[in-house]
């Protein structure tokens, strides 16, 4: 049972209440406060931070702290094409990495609408960290299963993105599951990688030809699209990828690697094209693009394509915050300006950031 004690409570000419003693919050550690089911407008006093907070309705935030908001676009490094094995072998195009947006209610991967911008704590101290994941290598003779050739994740405070699956060689080891799915090589609808929901789409499958010679390797997922399969001795092209407008122009990112053999093209938004007898072409750098197949010929054995490195990119009003000018550890190109907004390209690295 709640219990209300107190000497006097009156209002004052403003119509306020008046309270003649200091108002005593009630006190919790901050695991206690997070045990609580609160709602927007709970009002605590944490003993572990020594402050007073309030409950926003999605996160305890400190009393007269300013909160921003930071839209984003995080993607992960795309997938390394599959391995082209003498005797005309086929590898699948690997998969675009993992494409999450917030901006400008334009779409996220794997057919999502956009998400909510991120609530940053503005107060010159609390840090958040960026990585920009690298895209994965190309399948060879000893690193050919698809989960070797994976990209590696993004991050954003909370945010992370998966990296592209990896392509598979023709044979029984198949691509791997990413933010979209590497292509396979096999003439099998399980022979292709799964995308992630709300990241990017899976792949597609590989082919032999009507007479069991050349063989063409499925494309690899794009954010917005599913990689084609393999026919006869027309490879699959890789999925698409989705444009975003977050530094002021349109840049489309995480398109999916090209399968190899004839026509094998990228998916747009940096998705390398897959090989024809020979290797593919790596996904396009800071874009997520998946890496193409590579395709052997009669005696030669070729390396698949890498996958190209992922990118992060903030924005925010300029006239709500400033970000760190401390940001160890991360490759960016500097503050830049788009209107009444500021925003910053990570191109490379791991580390933290502030902002105030």
């Amino acid at each position: 049972m709640s219990e209300l004690k107190t000497n006097k409570i009156s209002t004052n000419d403003q119509n306020n209440v008046a309270i003649d003693n200091a108002l005593g919050l009630k006190s919790y550690t901050t695991a206690g406060r997070d045990a609580l089911t609160s709602v927007a407008g709970d009002m605590i006093y944490n003993t572990t931070d020594s402050k007073v907070q309030v409950h926003n309705g999605s996160a305890w935030t400190d009393l007269g702290e300013p909160i921003i908001d930071v839209d984003f676009l995080v993607v992960a490094g795309g997938g390394g094409g599959g391995y082209g094995a003498a005797g005309f072998t086929a590898g699948g195009g690997g998969g675009a990495g993992g494409y999450r947006a917030s901006y400008n209610n334009e779409a996220s991967g794997g057919g999502a609408s956009s998400e909510t911008a991120a609530q940053i704590r503005a107060n010159g101290t609390t840090t958040y960290t960026v990585t920009v994941g690298g895209g994965g290598s190309g399948g060879d003779s000893v690193n050919y299963y698809g989960a070797n050739n994976k990209g590696s994740d993004s991050y954003f405070y909370t945010i992370q993105s998966f990296g592209g699956g990896g392509g598979s060689r023709y044979s029984s080891y198949g691509p791997s599951d990413g933010g979209s799915g590497g292509g396979g090589a096999l003439l099998d609808t399980s022979s292709r990688g799964a995308g992630t929901t709300g990241q990017g789409f899976r792949g597609g499958y590989g082919s032999p030809n009507a007479s069991g010679g050349d063989r063409s390797g499925g494309g690899g997922g794009g954010a917005s699209a599913v990689g084609e399969a393999g026919a006869s001795n027309d490879a699959g092209r890789g999925g698409d990828g989705v444009a975003s407008t977050i530094t002021g122009s349109s840049v489309t990112y995480a398109g999916g690697g090209g399968g190899s053999g004839n026509d094998g093209l990228g998916g747009s938004g940096g998705g390398g094209r897959g090989g024809d007898s020979g290797t593919g072409v790596a996904g396009t750098v800071n874009t997520g693009g998946g890496g193409g197949g590579s395709h052997g010929n009669t005696t030669t054995n070729y390396n698949g394509a890498a996958g190209g490195s992922g990118v992060v990119i903030l924005r925010w009003a300029t006239a709500d915050a400033t970000i760190g000018a401390t940001r160890t550890g991360l490759t960016d190109g500097g503050v830049q300006t788009d209107g009444s907004d500021s925003y910053i390209v990570f191109t490379g690295g791991t580390g933290t950031i502030t902002f105030s």
